[in-house]
């Protein structure tokens, strides 16, 4: 029965590996070397396709797919070694899809890398990297994150070079529908696709794994947070709108909808360590398609979208070592939405504004940003915009200070060349 498992999905991989592929953004030398890799992000975002295009570098691979409900009443795992030996003959290269979904996965990996294979898993759950990789992995691994398209990789889809306003009318696409592949690339119904995937994440990576009894709560919290992205919650709220009585329990679900890779949140910025954890957080969505497909509201706000959007990017680089993200906030409550720190500094301070035409509204943001740049110490100041470019100079405490204003579309494309 393994055996024809195992042989049914060689002719699905075989058949992938035959389509078209948008090279992603990985960073260098993360493939060409002997340690495990391990990629890691939310379902369909291209876990598997990479992982496909990496083994196919090689000679002598194997793959196994966990997401086989054929495969969970497995108990022994010579015998998924001996169905692998015998489907792809002895191979030396191996690809192991949705690993998560194995108990005791790291056990098992742990033993195929001492016995010599090289390893690429793939996982859907944020907590492969924590616990069971720094336990049984360490120094043997390295992380790989892929998330939805990002607006560089959506743009290589076009084939060719496209003008500035064709540029923006992509952008403007990208910010509504987000950036996972298949409905681009297989022109499907974005929001079917994505409702349904949003609700496939939740029961299956979340209600059955974690046996979740009170149901109706979790779903009335994905709702309520994918209809108030970009905004600041805590727990006593999210408690109160979901109708559950226990804080506890709706720290512990927003975990849950965090490890599958349905949201994130940013801290404040603090230099305080404990002022930092109490303080509100701020929420976002992983793809802005999933605002489209699931959030509670009849037409777009363009302004959270356009947050959203570059909260994500942020992440992107987050995840990928480069620096951290937080948001900013005096007592006063002005704020700025992203405060962007490398090592021990703020390196970058960036408000996103949509609409620059009103006044009110710009010199709110502005004022924002200069007070943060004067308590933090920070003098690159950025602001976001539709489509407006520009550069302000002027003297605030005696220094010189310069605030750049730059359209979304073109900082997106300037981040895929970083």
């Amino acid at each position: 029965m393994l055996n024809d498992v195992l042989l049914l999905q060689k002719r699905e991989l075989e058949k992938r590996i035959s389509e078209p592929y948008i090279q992603r953004r990985i960073g260098h030398n993360k493939t060409n070397n002997g340690l495990i890799k391990v990629i890691l992000g939310p379902r369909r975002a291209g876990k598997s396709f990479l992982g496909f295009h990496i083994l196919n570098k090689t000679s002598k691979y194997g793959y196994v797919n966990f997401d086989d409900e054929q495969l969970l009443g497995v108990k022994d795992y010579n015998l998924i070694v001996d169905a692998i030996n015998t489907v792809y003959d002895n191979p030396s290269n191996l690809l192991l899809d949705e690993i998560q979904n194995l108990d005791k996965w790291e056990l098992f990996v742990n033993r195929l890398q001492r016995q010599g294979y090289n390893l690429i898993i793939t996982g859907s759950n944020s907590k492969l990297l924590s616990k069971e990789l720094a336990t049984h992995l360490t120094g043997r691994h390295i992380p790989i994150s892929i998330l939805p398209f990002s607006f560089t990789e959506f743009l290589k889809i076009q084939g060719k070079e496209l003008t500035t306003t064709e540029l923006k009318s992509m952008c403007d696409k990208y910010i509504i529908y987000g950036g996972y592949p298949e409905p681009w690339i297989k022109n499907v119904d974005f929001k079917e696709y994505l409702s349904t995937l949003f609700n496939s994440i939740i029961y299956k990576d979340i209600v059955k794994r974690f046996n979740i009894r009170r149901v109706e709560a979790l779903e009335n919290l994905a709702v309520y947070l994918i209809s108030n992205v970009a905004r600041e919650f805590s727990y006593n709220t999210l408690a109160k709108v979901t109708s559950c009585k226990s804080v506890h329990t709706i720290e512990k679900y927003l975990g849950y909808l965090e490890e599958s890779f349905l949201f994130f949140r940013i801290n404040m910025f603090s230099y305080k360590l404990k002022e930092q954890l109490s303080a509100n957080k701020k929420i976002y969505c992983i793809d802005n398609g999933y605002i489209h497909a699931k959030a509670f509201k009849l037409s777009p706000d363009y302004g959270k979208l356009y947050e959203n959007v570059v909260a994500i990017e942020l992440k992107r680089r987050e995840l990928e070592g480069k620096s951290q993200v937080f948001y900013w906030k005096n007592a006063q409550q002005e704020e700025v939405d992203f405060v962007v720190k490398q090592g021990t500094k703020a390196v970058q301070l960036i408000q996103v504004c949509y609409d620059t035409t009103a006044r009110e509204t710009k010199d709110r943001e502005k004022r924002a940003l200069l007070k943060a740049s004067k308590e933090l110490r920070c003098t690159d100041l950025l602001i976001l915009t539709d489509n407006y470019t520009a550069e302000e100079e002027f003297k605030w405490y005696g220094k010189n200070c310069k605030i750049k204003y730059v359209p979304v579309w073109s900082w997106l494309l300037n981040q895929g060349t970083n």
